[in-house]
């Protein structure tokens, strides 16, 4: 108890000595302070935070992921050549597939064996395409072992059994000799795959309309039979909330802890509803860029308030919390089929992600993982593809900046900065941060959300701060609606960035209208 009011006296007495910076800004005429609190925290930024979210669904898996070992298409043992290498220097630490709500229509062994003799299927909750299950089992898993992704399952809770999703998990894990591990075998992959994560996806909702109490039992029988297969130890998820049902969470929370659940899954996206025009990903005012900010921030006190239901029941905190569907869902594009989901990514996106970042840092204490939907040509997602060409997004580029956090330390900071007030309750900050250190590196990325004005901001230490700053990228465009296209790849990328000095207060930073700034210092 003591140990925590000191805590709590030393971080209010640097919000003071911020404020009295701030006010006598006569010095520095600064927008803004960061005040880092760089003695540490000894909380690491799990990586997985930075997971991506593949599903059958639209032009995600063909197309952008595969496009087959025959295609004229460069490839990779069918992989998409131009996407398998950007997947590569984004550093991906998790993925989960097939699905959403693809993962409740889903038979593993329809994709599984020779091409030519797999089964096919209408997917009923995506545009009702055609699905070949010419992308299945081992086109995923070996995609992960060859970027060293870990691979999230999510199987069939809604429409299949217990025994089909133990099957797989034999198929997929077992060493022994079994008969799914024999079928493997005859088909092609003789050692087992690690297979960390599983199990279910919205059973609230796409995965059966449940109800919590009945789902917690179903998740009983699934834990029992879903067995560890030689030295695999699956990390068994049961299908958590989506947004603001704190009921789904206490009911789980109740009947589950202690019965095989290692983590609780949320979903949590920036849209206006389920019902209606969503607007545009491209074409949006200025108020409308303020909501979106607002709606997207509003994760936090979501995520408060499931952890303090977890709290409560979990005080040991064993079980974990895991937001495996997270991002912004606009209308599709104009003339783009509307079950594909397939939209633009605009500087406004950029912003989005890395105020969702800054927030995912504070609460990795329960907070485990984070998915973004979707990982290429679907929502928000790090890739668009065409036939020929490829354009990495500006959310791609945020993921880019923001990957040196991954299993970093966290630094604890302050922002002190004006807020701009919306229609919704949570207020915008004008300027945000986070900050971590690894490698004797402290990583420092900066938010400016506001759209006309430069804002200038002052990083300060409690401690003995930095010496040098050893690189500095900024991403930012001339107008927040911008994005890149086909033959316009370029229009938002992160170039080097200038704008900052050393003193004996801190790091002067100018941040530029509508930016992310990366420092990298020593």
């Amino acid at each position: 108890m003591q140990t925590q009011i000191l805590i709590h006296m030393k971080k209010l007495i640097s919000l003071l000595a911020g404020v009295l910076l701030l006010s006598g800004a006569s010095l520095l005429a600064q927008d803004a302070t960061v005040r880092v609190h760089d003695a540490g925290t000894g909380i690491t930024i799990p990586a997985e935070i930075y997971g991506q979210f593949s599903e059958h669904l639209g032009r995600c898996i063909y197309g952008g992921l595969w496009v087959g070992k025959d295609s004229s298409v460069p490839n990779v043992e069918g992989y998409r050549k131009d996407v398998f290498d950007a997947l590569k220097a984004l550093k991906v630490p998790v993925m989960r597939w097939p699905g959403g709500c693809f993962a409740d229509d889903y038979h593993w062994m329809d994709g599984i064996g020779p091409q030519e003799k797999r089964g096919y299927l209408t997917n009923n909750n995506w545009g009702g395409t055609l699905e070949d299950n010419s992308f299945g089992t081992h086109e995923f898993l070996n995609l992960c072992e060859m970027l060293g992704i870990e691979p999230y399952i999510s199987g069939n809770v809604g429409s299949g059994s217990v025994e089909e999703m133990a099957k797989w998990v034999e198929y997929m894990t077992s060493d022994a000799k079994t008969p799914m591990a024999d079928l493997r075998r005859a088909n092609g992959r003789e050692k087992p795959w690690k297979v960390k994560y599983g199990i279910g996806n919205e059973a609230w909702g796409c995965g059966g309309n449940m109800t919590p109490e009945y789902y917690s039992d179903l998740f009983r029988r699934y834990g029992t039979y879903l067995r560890d297969q030689g030295t695999n130890r699956l990390f068994k998820i049961a299908s958590g909330a989506s947004d603001y049902d704190y009921n789904w969470t206490r009911v789980l929370m109740k009947n589950l802890e202690g019965k095989g659940m290692a983590g609780i899954s949320l979903h949590y996206y920036t849209c206006k509803g389920w019902t209606g025009s969503k607007g545009s990903a491209t074409k949006f005012t200025d108020k409308e860029y303020w909501w979106t900010l607002a709606k997207t921030i509003e994760v936090e006190p979501v995520l408060k308030k499931h952890i303090e239901i977890m709290d409560e029941l979990d005080p040991s905190g064993r079980v974990a919390l895991l937001l495996d569907e997270w991002g912004t869902w606009f209308d599709v594009e104009p003339g783009t089929n509307p079950g594909h989901l397939y939209q633009q990514s605009t500087m406004r996106d950029a912003i989005v992600a890395a105020l969702n970042f800054d927030i995912f840092h504070k609460y990795t204490r329960r907070l485990k993982m984070a998915n973004i939907a979707q990982v290429v040509n679907v929502l928000q997602s790090m890739i668009l593809t065409n036939e020929t060409e490829m354009v990495l997004t500006p959310t791609y580029h945020v993921f880019e900046m923001y990957n040196v956090h991954q299993d970093a330390e966290f630094i604890d900071s302050e922002v002190l900065t004006a807020h701009v007030k919306t229609e919704r309750e949570c207020a915008v900050p004008e300027v945000d941060a986070t900050v971590s250190r690894k490698d004797g590196e402290m990583h420092i990325s900066l938010v400016n959300t506001d759209l006309k004005k430069a804002k200038k901001v002052l990083v300060t230490f409690d401690e003995a701060g930095v010496k040098s700053i050893l690189s500095a990228r900024v991403l930012t465009s001339k107008d927040v609606h911008d994005y890149n296209d086909f033959g316009k790849a370029d229009v938002v990328k992160p170039v080097a960035f200038k704008d900052y000095k050393l003193t004996k207060a801190g790091i002067e930073v100018t941040l530029p209208p509508c930016s992310v700034v990366a420092l990298a210092a020593k």
